[in-house]
């Protein structure tokens, strides 16, 4: 966020938490990109905070970590001291969670495929209303196809993608039978080392699909301690999710750091994974 734009969305949360009777006095920033990640403290909260355009994708979150909770699965959880649903603060959409003190080493592969197991197993036994896949490649597709919104793609590089997203999206989704809700993003960077043990954090892209869509997502070593896994969709979604990954960098209001390092190194990335199908 814009600077004058974090320090609304910091107050925004700490408000959030005071008026649920919370201490927030000190404020960290743990994650700031188009929403922002705070650690209140004495309370020791994590406010998630985003801009209220994001309303409805913050209530699914929500919603989506409460049934998952019940259903014992490896989730961040919400601050059970404020009910489980979204505030609306100052044009700003804030939910409470609880904060997590990371701790090590890394999660290894084997560690990694175990916990995504018993998330996808969790994930089979509730129940939302959570899209396909293949909305989010449409999504992109929009992406890549409007000039004004990726206007420094070049033509060759805009019909790769194009065809790319569009041809392994028709493909993974031909066969709905393997279908089930997924985490949708669970990279490295959303599976938490706590002392309760891994956890997967931001649930808003709760999606249905194939369960390789969400291993793609991993460490490659994983999918051998996956039981079941298809190789060869794998790679296939390991290409898709190369290739969703680019679109969004060459959207003119990304704001991913280091930007067009990732623009050139993803397109890399798409050819080197489609180049293994």
């Amino acid at each position: 966020m814009e600077p004058a734009e974090l320090r609304r969305a910091v107050e925004a949360g700490r408000t959030a938490a005071s008026e649920q009777g919370l201490r927030a006095e000190e404020v960290v920033v743990v994650h700031d990109s188009d929403r922002v990640a705070l650690r209140l403290l004495p309370c020791d909260v994590l406010a998630r905070v985003a801009p209220s355009g994001q309303l409805a994708e913050a209530a699914f979150e929500v919603e989506v970590a409460r049934r998952l909770a019940d259903a014992d699965a490896p989730v961040g959880e919400l601050d059970p001291r404020v009910p489980p649903q979204v505030q609306v603060r100052d044009a700003f959409a804030v939910s409470l969670w609880t904060y997590y003190e990371p701790v090590g080493p890394d999660i290894a592969p084997a560690d990694y495929a175990d916990v995504l197991v018993r998330h996808h197993a969790a994930l089979r036994r509730i129940d939302v209303d959570a899209p396909h896949f293949a909305d989010r490649v449409a999504v992109a597709l929009d992406g890549v196809e409007d000039r004004e919104r990726s206007p420094e793609l070049s033509d060759p590089d805009r019909a790769f993608l194009h065809d790319t997203l569009a041809g392994l999206s028709a493909e993974t989704s031909a066969d709905s039978t393997r279908d089930q809700l997924l985490h949708g993003e669970p990279h490295p960077g959303n599976l938490l080392n706590t002392r309760q043990g891994p956890l997967f954090v931001d649930l808003a892209t709760c999606c249905r699909g194939p369960i390789e869509f969400d291993l793609a997502h991993g460490p490659e070593e994983a999918a051998e301690h996956y039981p079941g896994a298809d190789p060869a969709l794998l790679h296939r979604c390991r290409a898709l999710n190369w290739a969703l990954f680019s679109a969004w960098r060459w959207r003119r209001d990304d704001q991913m750091p280091d930007r067009d390092h990732w623009r050139a190194e993803g397109l890399d990335r798409v050819r080197a994974a489609l180049a293994r199908i």
